[in-house]
């Protein structure tokens, strides 16, 4: 007797066609190359469309316009709206951005079908975990460690529990309206935290620490934007806050991918801490490696 197929519903915002034209595309390939057995259907937000704009991209694809005001955050809810009692319907909920593939392609390749029909045993959300060397504190909650935003999987009792994904509005006292000093000095921010932002936003990379790979001078004219960007960044950590605090834990793609890979069945339905999940990307790195250099001695010749 077969098992009855996953339904998976995925909520996919974009912002036009020009950054990512064929991410909805890219995406449902994905889904019938790693996940053949499930049952796929998309609802692509375009927030660079007016709210009320419906239309059809495919069979089992809609494209509806969704507000922008917060980003990928205010157009998953726009979504979610759209959606309605129908969200219970589907096994699983799908967070995703447009650009799902740009930062962490090698890990998308782990899923499959055996990690959602495991996820659904356990008591989280799945996606990639990031993570910061030292602890920091946002709005009085100290955070280390949190799920990318443009990839999210997650039942719809979870998605349902959050109510609005805006978790950081316009409205929100953090700045002060002065690229030379944005962050007020009452900001919910660790002072810490600031500068990290500050850096990865408009750094020269000097020092230590990266950049964001689309740095800019913090100037009257790009303050707008760098608020903006700064609060998405604080949405998505809030995002991971407020399901830890509803009792989810993180989930991470490539070490449920392994443990369901491995037969693990001994407490299966245990989630060992963050840091444990990610110290399986270290152990994939290695072999690898280890491979390469066994390879590379048995076919080089030798100098």
């Amino acid at each position: 007797m077969h098992a009855q197929p996953l339904r998976v519903l995925t909520l996919l915002v974009r912002h036009g066609t020009e950054k990512y034209p064929t991410a909805w595309q890219d995406l449902r390939a994905m889904f019938a190359r790693q996940m053949p057995d499930v049952e796929h259907r998309m609802l692509v937000i375009d927030n660079s469309l007016p709210v009320g704009h419906g239309s059809d991209l495919d069979r089992g694809v809609e494209l509806i316009g969704g507000s922008n005001e917060d980003w990928e955050f205010s157009a998953w809810d726009c979504g979610i709206n759209h959606t309605g009692a129908k969200l219970h319907q589907y096994d699983l909920v799908h967070l995703a951005t447009s650009a799902f593939a740009a930062s962490a392609p090698d890990h998308l390749k782990s899923i499959d079908g055996g990690s959602l029909r495991s996820l659904l045993g356990l008591q989280g959300a799945l996606g990639c975990i990031d993570s910061r060397r030292e602890a920091f504190s946002i709005f009085g909650i100290r955070s280390q460690a949190w799920l990318r935003s443009s990839f999210i999987l997650m039942n719809p009792r979870q998605l349902s529990s959050l109510g609005s994904l805006v978790s950081v509005g316009r409205d929100t006292p953090i700045f002060t309206g002065n690229p030379r000093q944005p962050f007020r000095d009452d900001a919910p921010i660790s002072r810490a935290y600031q500068q990290s932002l500050l850096h990865w936003l408009t750094g020269d990379g000097a020092g230590e620490g990266v950049i964001w790979h689309s740095r800019f001078d913090l100037t009257p004219e790009t303050l707008p934007f760098f608020e903006s960007k700064a609060r998405a960044i604080l949405n998505e950590l809030m995002l991971t806050n407020r399901l830890l605090a509803n009792g989810y834990a993180l989930v991470d793609m490539t070490w449920l991918a392994q443990k369901v890979r491995a037969g693990s069945t001994e407490s299966e339905n245990v989630i060992p801490d963050w840091r444990v999940q990610i110290s399986s990307r270290a152990r994939v790195r290695r072999t690898l490696i280890q491979k390469l250099r066994r390879w590379l001695s048995k076919h080089m010749p030798r100098q």
